[in-house]
């Protein structure tokens, strides 16, 4: 792969489009303050990340995750972004540009995740898998649809086909993102018949053509064709490590807000990130603050910047095997030593007692209640739309939702949409309402 090829601004949908206004602002930063001001992009402040959604002590929701995510893809981008320039100084490819890409990707990598946390996912994958869903297998590979695109629900790959699809009523290209941001939000570029079993693929079979178009066009390297398969866009590493960071820095803060770890625990772990040196001056620093919130939003952030280092140290180091697709694992496997043991230190830690606590597990197990009942409810409605229950649901679902698909793999996939796309609030609403435990006038 070649980065003057991959880093491309051409834009999904608008290939033909020829753009008589001229902008101060760069394709990638366009991409960005588009995904700012979108309705989906606003919905993740009421979507759980790890915790439930705050009463008197705020904690991170999808969209503060997404920011910060964000801010941080954008430090690393521009990291890598310089020293590229320098190693490649006679390039005709927009290094300068990958910051932006990177933030915009970072911005909308959570876009399709559902509500109630990680495990909405879930919810909705164990619904078709061994759920009351299961019965609908048959007529979808009866008409050649892929039923892993379901049982294997993955939000990143929702998300794909959240900036990707053409909903009723909207532009051709969906979000008409460019090519290199699109590209660099697939996680894992491969069907999800090869997924398996587990939640990790990049895109639906009804995102399969327009991916390949995308991936051919910035001279992605391709594995196979059928399943379809391709190594990664050289900037998801980048995206990747964001995510990793902020997602296992920052729970270790919300717990701690929480009350779920000790100030000293926090501080055990997050100090072992640094070698003796530096972790005796953030000592010495922490003696002059004596706000232990304060102590610890310290701590984060000179992980979160020796973090930002190294991965994009190890980016550059690895370049020639990332652009060859010969590269395996994330940046945060090749972190320093130290950094390595203190990441994994943070990731067990949490894996015990931060996402198995009573708070994480409520919220998980009303997701599965509350989503599994709206999508049995709504899969019902589109296959029996002559019945009058099920006109009164499907007139509860938006127009830009194709629940008159022709085939059962779209009207179940406009069913998915339309749940994966909803706040907390709003299911846990519509859940009362069509059970009949709430009412507005009530």
């Amino acid at each position: 792969m070649n980065w003057v090829q991959l880093l491309s601004a051409k834009r999904f949908g608008m290939e033909h489009y020829t753009r008589a206004t001229k902008h101060d602002r760069t394709e990638y930063q366009r991409d960005y303050d588009r995904l700012i001001f979108s309705s989906p992009f606003r919905r993740l402040q009421n979507k759980t990340q790890v915790f439930p959604l705050p009463g008197s002590i705020f904690v991170h929701n999808r969209l503060t995750h997404s920011l910060e995510v964000s801010s941080v893809g954008r430090s690393m981008g521009e990291n890598v972004g310089r020293a590229l320039r320098l190693r490649h100084a006679g390039s005709e490819a927009h290094f300068e540009e990958i910051g932006a890409i990177v933030s915009a990707a970072c911005l909308a990598h959570d876009l399709g995740n559902p509500p109630f946390g990680h495990s909405g996912e879930k919810a909705i994958s164990t619904f078709f898998s061994e759920g009351t869903g299961m019965y609908l297998q048959q007529a979808i590979e009866e008409e050649g649809g892929r039923w892993s695109d379901f049982t294997s629900f993955e939000g990143n790959a929702n998300a794909i086909r959240l900036l990707m699809h053409q909903f009723r009523g909207r532009r051709k290209g969906g979000f008409a993102m460019t090519y290199a941001t699109l590209a660099s939000i697939v996680k894992y570029p491969y069907s999800s018949a090869l997924s398996g079993g587990k939640n990790k693929f990049g895109f639906f079979a009804s995102e399969e053509t327009d991916y390949r178009r995308i991936a051919d066009d910035l001279g992605i390297v391709r594995l196979q064709d059928d399943p379809l398969k391709y190594v990664r866009y050289p900037l998801v590493y980048l995206v990747e490590a964001a995510d990793d960071i902020c997602y296992q820095v920052m729970d270790i803060e919300d717990a701690h807000k929480l009350h779920l770890i000790t100030t000293e625990k926090a501080m055990e772990l997050l100090l072992g990130f640094f070698d003796p040196e530096p972790r005796r001056r953030r000592e010495q620093t922490l003696t002059m603050v004596t706000d232990v919130n304060e102590q610890i939003a310290y701590l984060r952030s000179g992980v979160i910047g020796l973090l930002v280092d190294e991965c994009s140290k190890v980016f550059l180091t690895h370049e020639e095997s990332i652009l060859s697709g010969s590269f395996t694992g994330s940046l945060i496997d090749r972190l320093s030593p130290v950094s390595s043991n203190a990441y994994l230190a943070c990731s067990l830690f949490a894996r015990q007692h931060i996402y198995r606590s009573r708070d994480v597990l409520d919220v998980e197990l009303a997701g599965y209640r509350i989503i599994g009942f709206l999508l049995e409810v709504f899969t019902k409605a589109i296959q029996n739309p002559e019945h009058a229950y099920s006109g009164l649901l499907l007139n509860r679902i938006p127009e830009q939702y194709e629940t008159d698909s022709p085939g059962m793999y779209g009207k179940i996939q406009s069913v998915i949409d339309y749940v994966s796309g909803m706040t907390d609030v709003y299911a846990l609403d519509l859940y009362r309402k069509i059970t009949g435990m709430g009412l507005p006038i009530v």
